[in-house]
């Protein structure tokens, strides 16, 4: 099991000490996010003006949006996954058909070949 490790970040102008198993580095990108999160808010106009309250829930509805967007994007990736990986399939196995069919056109052509060899030896 993971021990507990602490990790002090800095989020919004305060420093936060973090139990977790996380990696330390990890935790520092989460914050990281959070304040680019919450710079960006504050350099729109009147956001810095409304309650902490609104402030605190602005940012929390964008976080959301962010891990939902994502979320999707996922799910779209993996449908384009599935799908190639059925494309691919269809590509091999249509490979597989066109090489067998080679394979017989050439044995056929040899076949010609050494009979009409032998017609000629006549």
């Amino acid at each position: 099991m993971n021990s507990k490790q602490y990790t002090e970040v800095l989020i919004d102008g305060k420093i936060y000490a973090l139990g977790g198993s996380e990696e330390e580095g990890y935790i520092q990108r989460l914050a990281s996010y959070i304040n680019e999160m919450i710079i960006t808010l504050k350099r729109r106009e009147g956001f810095t003006k409304q309650s902490a309250e609104y402030q605190n829930v602005m940012i929390e509805l964008n976080m959301a949006d962010d891990y939902f967007k994502a979320r999707e994007q996922i799910a779209r990736l993996e449908q384009q996954k599935t799908e190639m990986e059925k494309e691919t399939y269809s590509l091999k196995h249509e490979l597989v058909a066109t090489q067998m069919k080679l394979e017989a056109v050439k044995t056929e052509l040899a076949g010609l070949k050494k009979s009409s060899g032998s017609d000629r030896n006549e």
